[in-house]
């Protein structure tokens, strides 16, 4: 009986720890935090989206750089329009367009949103791809339903007019490093 004690108590510990299966590429984070220096951004962490995961599991995730390692990670949903479904999202920085926007983006600006934790984050694109993120409103937020775990291989059963929108849970995280920073972070979305 001690040993099945045992074992539900290291499995009830074990099973609620973040996963932090996803690997960034070296080459990408060395651009990541290059790119922080030259413009002159927060070089303690960095936001990367990799929209080419599948949307039911973790695609957005928070690298630390001095620690090397993602600190947080969760679902993130992406644009509707253009034609994106919950598999494949398509990519463009028009305006009214409701798609989700590749490249990097400064992130800067606590403000309240009607969504989620009542917290949403201006995002000021950097690069042609998301020029427009600002004009379009494009901020990132959470929105309730989204769910704090990977729920794969279901998709997010919903998208957003263009923004990350991420589980509450996960926003809380992340707001508890952005409300803190001096500088503007990086926030990188790419395939």
């Amino acid at each position: 009986m001690k040993n099945l004690t045992i074992v539900i108590i290291l499995f009830t510990l074990f099973s609620f720890k973040p996963s932090y299966n996803h690997k960034i590429s070296d080459p990408k984070i060395a651009e990541a935090l290059a790119f922080c220096r030259k413009k002159d951004m927060d070089t303690t962490i960095c936001i990367m989206v990799d929209m080419s995961i599948h949307s039911g599991k973790n695609r957005i995730f928070v690298y630390d750089f001095k620690k090397k390692q993602i600190t947080v990670e969760g679902l993130c949903a992406h644009g509707v329009g253009g034609g994106s479904t919950a598999t494949k999202p398509f990519f463009s920085n028009a305006i009214g367009g409701n798609c989700t926007s590749l490249g990097k983006y400064k992130v800067k600006g606590r403000s309240y949103s009607n969504w989620g934790i009542n917290i949403h984050y201006k995002m000021h694109g950097l690069e042609k791809t998301n020029s427009n993120a600002f004009k379009r409103i494009v901020v990132l937020h959470s929105y309730t339903p989204v769910p704090n775990q990977e729920i794969y291989p279901q998709t997010l059963f919903g998208q957003s007019a263009g923004c990350p929108v991420l589980a509450d849970e996960v926003m809380r995280k992340i707001d508890a490093f952005l409300k803190t920073k001096k500088k503007p972070v990086l926030l990188w979305i790419y395939v």
